[in-house]
């Protein structure tokens, strides 16, 4: 049986791969930061420079474009933000099916803290790492890190 999870594992990250993501401030619609690196891929740390003013919105859209090779019964991400290797923030994402073969495009909404709440650029910059852990229901995948860097 742990072979068998083993091996879907392997099939499901050899085919999986995200293609582009964008973060939008959600209330105007504009792009603020976008990229087409695969930061997906398991086994070392993303970088991210995102503009410092991502900070001052009030909504963040997060757009994700991916494709899978494999069929997926219930894709799932959990992401934690951690500061200075300490937890901050853990956010859950459901997708859901995943036809085998397909391109798909994600997009969440994420709300930000209060203004009284936000740490400054400055202090965040090099300091934020997300932990991005994909699911197929409750089979692990493979876990993503991305260091942000404001600018």
């Amino acid at each position: 049986m742990a072979e068998a999870t083993a091996e879907k594992k392997k099939r499901i990250l050899s085919g999986f791969k995200l293609n582009w993501m964008n973060l939008r401030d959600a209330g105007s619609g504009k792009v603020l930061w976008q990229s087409s690196d695969d930061l997906a891929q398991p086994g070392k740390e993303h970088e991210a420079r995102v503009p410092k003013k991502i900070l001052r919105c009030k909504m963040v859209s997060r757009e994700v474009n991916f494709s899978s090779a494999e069929g997926l019964d219930n894709l799932r991400l959990e992401q934690k933000v951690h500061f200075k290797g300490r937890p901050m923030e853990e956010w859950n994402f459901e997708f859901g099916f995943v036809i085998p073969g397909s391109t798909n495009t994600w997009q969440s909404t994420i709300e930000a803290a209060h203004e009284s709440q936000m740490m400054p650029a400055h202090i965040l910059n090099g300091n934020v790492l997300i932990e991005t852990t994909f699911y197929d229901g409750t089979l692990l995948v493979s876990t993503s890190r991305v260091r942000v860097f404001y600018v």
